[in-house]
């Protein structure tokens, strides 16, 4: 669990755009293309508002609903969906079991990660599914951490 609070300490921004939102979808399209293992489905969200949100072939409407589910869990903790998940498992438990969140709107998997602007906090979510959720999560952390690198 450190290493995941590591990545969220780690992984911020000076400033988030729509511009950056854009650039950063884009970025994670590459890293799928790259990786080839298929469609992912990506959403980007500042302040509740999306400023990026994509389904690449292969993906279909259920895609959607686990992006959703997964952010939720980011909007609600303020850490991303892998550590949430670990926090219940440390406790353990399972987010399922103990969280109280409907699970058709709440999912703790990897691949949802807090939108964090430095000296502000928490400002949204940048989300990935469609693989596995450890895929999901690695692709989330390496696309912002490659967005970061050439800012």
């Amino acid at each position: 669990m450190k290493h995941l609070l590591k990545l969220e300490e780690k992984l911020q921004f000076t400033k988030f755009s729509s511009e950056d939102a854009l650039n950063l979808g884009l970025t994670f399209i590459e890293i799928a293309k790259e990786i080839n293992q298929g469609g992912i489905g990506i959403k980007i969200e500042r302040n509740r508002q999306v400023l990026f949100s994509h389904l690449m072939d292969s993906t279909m409407l259920e895609n959607a609903y686990w992006y959703d589910r997964k952010k939720n869990v980011v909007d609600r903790y303020n850490h991303s969906s892998m550590y949430v998940k670990e926090m219940y498992k440390a406790m353990g438990t399972t987010f399922d079991q103990s969280s109280l969140l409907n699970p058709s709107e709440f999912q703790a998997v990897g691949g949802s990660f807090p939108l964090i602007v430095k000296n502000v906090g928490v400002v949204g979510s940048i989300t990935v599914c469609g693989l596995t959720e450890d895929l999901d999560h690695q692709i989330c952390v390496d696309g912002i951490r490659q967005f970061l690198e050439f800012k």
